[in-house]
């Protein structure tokens, strides 16, 4: 596994183990609360990793053992109160971070380590995959600030779960235990905390060993799928299912089949 050390104090972390990038939210201090240069520095390295043809799956989590994210910069978020038009751009910034990351062509794992509160819980939602330590809390406080939601948490977390219980978690702004969340389907998978960063990892390293554009083209169609009508979604699945018959990956993969052995892809 390799870092630049000289990124210590980055708000944001960048390691590589082959083609597993671990992506860290480096303020603990502040339970890796998110502010304006930490979502710009999480931005960088996001479309840094997707432009990558190297790196196959991202994993995300939080610096230290308390926190995931425990949600935006409350000092930049009380300035953000001078105006409407502050904090129309502040959540905009934020909305087009957490896009890159819902877009990304390559899986992107939240290891949700501790509080994941706020924009906390708005990232994991723009990942693909959400796994949570037993000890996580997970939830949307911002109408205790007299707030909502607004890095794309009122709409992502309904589609996830649903919208009564969406609006349950909006309304009140209740923190959910990891095996809450696990059961209303807002985590995929929990792990006791000491074994969570190995997991995601070793997940990570599962879907990196899959063809690279038979990934790509599974997100987009899944992606595309839930906000169009059945049949537009199903001929975007048949145009990328015929993109990817025309790739070495497909014939290997088909090939291996056949030979009763493992397919080696190479993303060609």
């Amino acid at each position: 596994m390799t870092s630049d050390p000289s990124l210590a104090e980055s708000p944001i972390l960048v390691e590589r183990d082959g083609p597993i990038a671990i992506l860290t939210v480096n303020r603990p201090a502040v339970l890796n609360a998110l502010n304006e240069a930490t979502l710009a520095a999480l931005d960088a390295a996001m479309a840094a990793l997707d432009a990558d043809a190297e790196v196959r799956a991202i994993v995300v989590i939080g610096a230290g053992e308390k926190a995931f994210v425990a949600g935006a910069d409350i000092n930049e978020l009380a300035r953000a109160t001078a105006s409407a038009g502050t904090g129309r751009m502040m959540a905009e910034h934020g909305q087009r971070v957490f896009d890159r990351i819902e877009r990304a062509s390559k899986p992107v794992i939240a290891a949700i380590n501790g509080y994941c509160l706020g924009g906390g819980c708005e990232l994991a939602l723009a990942c693909t995959f959400r796994f949570a330590a037993e000890t996580a809390q997970i939830g949307q406080p911002e109408i205790n600030l007299g707030a909502i939601p607004g890095y794309g948490g009122s709409q992502r977390l309904p589609r996830l779960v649903g919208r009564d219980r969406a609006l349950d978690l909006i309304l009140t702004g209740r923190r959910v235990p990891a095996a809450e969340a696990l059961a209303i389907g807002l985590v995929t998978r929990v792990y006791p905390a000491a074994s969570l960063r190995a997991e995601a990892i070793g997940f990570a390293r599962e879907l990196a060993g899959k063809a690279p554009a038979a990934i790509r083209c599974a997100l987009d169609a899944v992606r595309v799928g839930l906000d169009v009508p059945l049949p537009q979604g199903q001929a975007h699945e048949a145009a990328l299912f015929g993109l990817l018959a025309a790739t070495e990956d497909m014939r290997e993969g088909t090939r291996a089949f056949l030979e009763k052995r493992a397919a080696h892809f190479t993303g060609r």
